[in-house]
C-alpha cells in the first residue's frame, strides 16, 4: 500500500501587508526585514476570521481538485466529501483552546459526515506530524482510504504588534492535501507516495517559543488586568540555532535512511520561517538554493500552514511532476522537528 497526495488546496486572507506598511508603525524597514528574513509581505485575517474559516476554504479547494482528477467520483463534490475517512488539522491557533477541536469544526462545516476528526499540535512542524498521523490512521483499518490533512493558522491574533522582533515574521493562511491509500508499491520500480518520516522533539527548548498565558499552567484569574493577551514570546537566536541544526540533521537522516543523495531530490520544501535558515542548510550540503522551494517573500511564516501552501502553489504552477522525489522538512515550537520523504 502507498499513501499518496492526490489533491492540494490553499487559502490566504485578501489583506496583504507589506514591509513598508509595517515600517510606518514600527522602527524597521523593508531592507532590514528582507535582509534578515527574506520576507516582503504577509496576509492578515480580519477580526471575524478564525483558523477553521481558512481551513475550510483550503479544504474546499483541494476537494474540487479531487473531483476533477478522480473519475470514479462522477464529478460529484458530495461524493468527494463522503469519501473522506479522516480530517486531521495541524494548528497552533485553534478556534477554541482545548475543545472543540478545529478539525471537528471543519468536518461539520464541510459536511464530511463519515469522517473522524482530530487536531495535531506541533507548532510549525504540525503539517509534518499531521501527514504521518493521517497515514497511520489510514493504515490501521482496511476500509479507510482518504484523509484530509490541513495546516491552518491565524498567527496575527497571537502576535504582539508592538514587538518588532516577532511581528514582522508571521502571517495567516491555510493549506490542505488529500492523502489517499492506493495499491501502488512503496519499494522498487514504480514506487509512489510517502516513503518515510522523521519526527523529533527537544522539549527542553520549550521556553524559547511559547504562548505563556491562558493554559492550565498559567490560567486567567478573576479580577486580573492584562496588559497583553496571550502572544508569541520567542528567543530568536536560540530558535534560529535549533532550526539550522534541525533542518540539516533531518535532511541528512532522511537521505541516509533511504540510501539516496541530494541529487536524487527534485525539490526540498522547507517550513517557510526564515530564508537565512535555508541558505545555511544549502551551504552545508552544497545544495543549489534553487532546489529549495521558497514563497516566504509573499506569505511570511504561516507555521503549520507553510508547507501545504507551498505544495499547492507548486502543484498548480506545474513545478511538481509525477514521480518527483520530494523532501519536506519542518521545525518549530515544542521544540519540534521532522521531515517527510515522498514520491509525487
Amino acid at each position: 500500500m502507498a499513501y499518496e497526495i492526490v489533491a492540494t488546496g490553499m487559502a490566504v486572507p485578501s489583506r496583504r501587508v507589506s514591509n513598508d506598511e509595517l515600517a510606518q508603525k514600527l522602527d524597521t524597514s523593508d531592507e532590514w526585514i528582507r535582509s534578515h528574513t527574506g520576507i516582503g509581505n504577509r496576509h492578515i485575517a480580519d477580526e471575524h476570521t478564525a483558523a477553521s474559516d481558512l481551513a475550510v476554504q483550503a479544504a474546499q479547494s483541494a476537494l474540487h481538485m479531487l473531483v476533477e482528477r478522480d473519475p470514479s467520483l462522477g464529478g460529484s463534490y458530495e461524493a468527494a466529501l463522503e469519501s473522506l475517512d479522516m480530517v486531521v488539522v495541524a494548528t497552533a491557533t485553534p478556534d477554541f483552546y482545548g475543545f472543540p477541536s478545529t478539525a471537528c469544526l471543519v468536518q461539520d462545516r464541510l459536511g464530511a459526515h463519515r469522517a473522524g476528526a482530530v487536531d495535531v499540535v506541533a507548532g510549525c512542524t504540525g503539517f509534518i506530524y499531521a501527514l504521518e498521523t493521517a497515514a497511520g490512521m489510514l493504515a490501521l483499518k482496511d476500509s479507510r482510504r482518504r484523509a484530509l490533512v490541513i495546516g491552518a493558522e491565524i498567527l496575527s491574533k497571537v502576535t504582539n504588534w508592538q514587538d518588532r522582533s516577532t511581528c514582522v515574521l508571521f502571517g495567516d493562511g491555510a493549506g490542505a492535501v488529500i492523502l489517499e491509500k492506493t495499491d501502488a508499491p512503496t519499494k522498487g520500480q514504480g514506487r509512489r507516495g510517502l516513503l518515510r518520516s522523521i519526527l523529533g522533539s527537544d522539549g527542553s527548548g520549550g521556553e524559547h517559543l511559547i504562548l505563556r498565558r491562558g493554559g492550565s499552567r498559567n490560567p486567567y484569574r478573576a479580577g486580573e488586568t492584562l496588559d497583553l493577551p496571550p502572544v508569541i514570546e520567542m528567543n530568536g537566536r536560540a530558535v534560529y540555532n535549533f532550526a539550522v541544526k534541525a533542518v540539516t540533521d533531518t535532511i541528512d537522516a532522511l537521505l541516509t535512511e533511504e540510501g539516496i543523495s541530494v541529487e536524487d531530490l527534485a525539490w526540498i520544501v522547507p517550513h517557510q520561517a526564515n530564508a537565512r535558515i535555508v541558505q545555511a542548510a544549502a551551504k552545508r550540503f552544497g545544495i543549489p538554493e534553487e532546489k529549495f522551494f521558497l514563497n516566504i517573500e509573499e506569505y511570511a511564516n504561516t507555521s503549520a500552514a507553510s508547507i501545504p501552501i507551498a505544495l499547492d502553489e507548486m502543484n498548480r504552477s506545474g513545478k511538481l511532476h509525477r514521480g518527483d522525489l520530494i523532501l519536506m522538512v519542518g521545525f518549530g515550537a515544542g521544540l519540534t522537528y521532522g521531515g517527510n520523504l515522498l514520491i509525487w
